[in-house]
């Protein structure tokens, strides 16, 4: 809503107000250094105590944050507690299967969002930018 402002016949109009807002809200999000931002599950591994190497690994290769690693009472299980962002969890349940001989499993469940990497976000602008030009965005 506008408030305090003063209006002319000559070259006060609709559009006028609206192309104003419209540059006011494109300075302001510019100059405010917006972040994108992505998904972060919490994911709960289950594997064979053998695999937990492995399956550590394969979490870091996905820029997962480790939590806990704990191996069950008797030995012969252990439970990866991690927060990965999703985007990297596509396929996760081929790898896991994979990596552990169909004995491993794992949840997920939202948690919260987490800015991108640099790089990430200099690429997403990009492309942005590139549809945009084609007139796709």
């Amino acid at each position: 809503v506008l408030q305090d402002g003063a209006a002319h016949a000559v070259d006060s109009s609709d559009q006028a107000f609206r192309t104003c807002a419209a540059n006011a809200v494109r300075q302001a999000i510019a100059g405010a250094g917006a972040k994108v931002l992505e998904p972060l599950m919490a994911l709960e591994v289950t594997v064979p105590t053998e695999f937990q190497g492995d399956i550590l690994g394969s979490i870091n290769q996905r820029r997962g944050l480790i939590s806990s690693s704990n191996v069950s009472p008797d030995g012969t299980h252990a439970v990866i507690c991690a927060d990965v962002p999703l985007a990297n969890l596509f396929g996760y349940s081929t790898d896991i299967r994979s990596a552990t001989q169909g004995k491993g499993e794992f949840t997920m469940e939202y948690k919260t969002h987490a800015t991108v990497l640099q790089d990430t976000q200099a690429e997403l602008v990009k492309e942005f930018a590139a549809k945009r030009a084609a007139g796709e965005a």
